[in-house]
């Protein structure tokens, strides 16, 4: 009976293994022709090992066919030397062979290990390399200083700033300090409390948070098609991140449409996107960057054909997609994490990814789209279905939907006023580029609301409905 199980485990691994062949090479997946040149090979395990773990098959080209090794045994041996005389921290994969289509493989899994893991002779951090999409790149200071914190257990954002002090926080109806040191916003150094780097990414004073996290920041902005080359309308969160988990929903109203659906009874308003879902993603944006990486920040950008929330940092090392969307969590930032839980901005852990796929369903939304870009993860979110569950959207020209931008632009017109162009742009209540102005007036004279005379900055419009 033991026999038959190890056979039948035997058969599930082989399997398991023939069906990776197909695969295309990934984060996670690497194929090479043969062992003629070793040191692509050698980093390639070294940025499994930093990353995320994977698995190297040799004997099968980039082309994609299976050719094989011709000597297995003396390949096996080679690079099982070569991994030990060249890899620092000392590694064991799992070295296999497997017999396909008559042609015998070498496959190599993985593991992540906490390191870093380096190439000998490059020494640290030259030799240290991270899996970025299907290549294995240098992992440059911030991914190295990374890699060490998870040795020392010790995220970014609980690091402790000794040169500052509980002044140089804004923290609201946190008055409690005992409260403070139990979220690890405040932490004993040298004898006294300093704030961490997540007290000041989430409370700090703008000097401060300026000087030591600039990119610690949400911008949004609303392109006119499909591509970043026109802008339509930007805006930056002013304040804490905190702050754009009640900004960025005004923007994203602001800048999409909202359509009516038709029932029996009463009529029910669809925004364009499936807000409870854009906010839960808002969220694990905000929660989730990597905060130590310079030169990027968390990013909204809303197209004509669809919504982009994207924030630095890849999946946390040992992390994968399949873990994500299993309901693992692995938190990034403990102190902001722990912040949000507590501010209750934040649920059961690991359960995001799966209330925005429920929104998601359950609303008639299209599925949103994960993707790890290089060094940042982006979700997209896709506008709403024109048919949906037997009701149809209302159509009729005169019934348009609108923007929120355009109804306020509509409601500075009374009963058979005209207004000239500098008046409009007068008495609106929010900041908006006279590019942007012009295109919202223009799509409502088009939508068949106002009419106008004249040109240029002498145009005069007219409410007519």
């Amino acid at each position: 009976m033991v026999l038959q199980d190890f056979a039948g485990l035997c058969r599930i691994v082989f399997m398991e293994l023939c069906k990776l062949l197909f695969e295309p090479e990934s984060k996670t997946i690497k194929f090479k022709r043969d062992l003629s040149s070793l040191e692509p090979i050698l980093k390639t395990i070294v940025a499994f090992a930093n990353t995320a773990g994977g698995t190297l098959v040799i004997g099968k080209s980039a082309e994609g066919k299976i050719v094989g090794v011709k000597d297995v045994l003396k390949d096996e041996e080679s690079l099982v030397n070569a991994i030990a005389d060249t890899i620092y921290p000392f590694i064991l994969p799992e070295v296999e062979i497997i017999t396909v289509e008559g042609k015998s493989l070498l496959v190599v899994r993985v593991a992540h290990w906490k390191g870093p893991f380096y190439i000998k002779r490059e020494g640290i951090p030259r030799g240290v390399y991270i899996r970025l999409g299907s290549s294995s790149r240098p992992a440059g200071p911030e991914f190295v200083a990374e890699l060490q914190r998870l040795v020392t257990n010790v995220s970014y954002d609980q690091q402790p700033l000794t040169d500052l002090s509980c002044n140089d926080l804004e923290t609201g109806s946190f008055h409690n300090k005992e409260k403070l040191q139990s979220l690890g916003l405040l932490v004993r150094a040298m004898g006294r409390l300093v704030p961490t780097v997540g007290s000041i990414i989430l409370f700090g004073k703008n000097k401060e948070r300026e000087r030591l996290v600039p990119d610690a920041r949400v911008s949004c902005a609303r392109f006119l098609g499909n591509t970043k080359a026109n802008i339509l309308d930007r805006y930056e969160v002013e304040g804490p991140i905190l702050n754009a988990i009640e900004q960025v929903p005004k923007f994203i109203a602001r800048n999409t449409r909202l359509s009516s659906q038709f029932g029996e009874i009463k009529r029910k308003d669809i925004p364009e996107y499936p807000m409870p879902a854009i906010r839960e993603a808002l969220i694990n944006a905000l929660v989730h960057a990597d905060y130590s990486i310079t030169g990027s920040h968390i990013q909204i950008a809303i197209f004509d054909d669809r919504l982009e929330i994207q924030n630095p940092g890849m999946f946390p090392f040992g992390f994968t997609f399949e873990d994500l969307k299993a309901g693992i969590s692995r938190v990034r930032n403990r102190v902001i994490a722990r912040t949000f839980h507590s501010l209750q901005y934040m649920e059961e852990w690991g359960s995001g990814y799966k209330r925005i796929m429920e929104t998601c369903h359950s609303e008639g939304y299209p599925e949103p789209k994960w993707e790890e870009i290089g060094t940042s993860i982006r979700v997209t979110f896709y506008p709403y279905l024109q048919v949906c569950n037997g009701f149809t959207l209302k159509e009729e020209p005169a019934q348009e939907e609108i923007m929120d931008r355009e109804v306020e632009i509509l409601a500075l017109f009374k009963k058979e006023e005209s207004l000239p162009f500098r008046e409009i742009a007068k008495r609106l209540k929010f900041t908006v580029s006279e590019r942007t102005l012009r295109y919202t007036l223009s799509n409502l004279k088009r939508k068949g609301f106002l009419i106008s005379r004249g040109k240029g900055r002498a145009i005069v419009l007219k409410k007519i409905k």
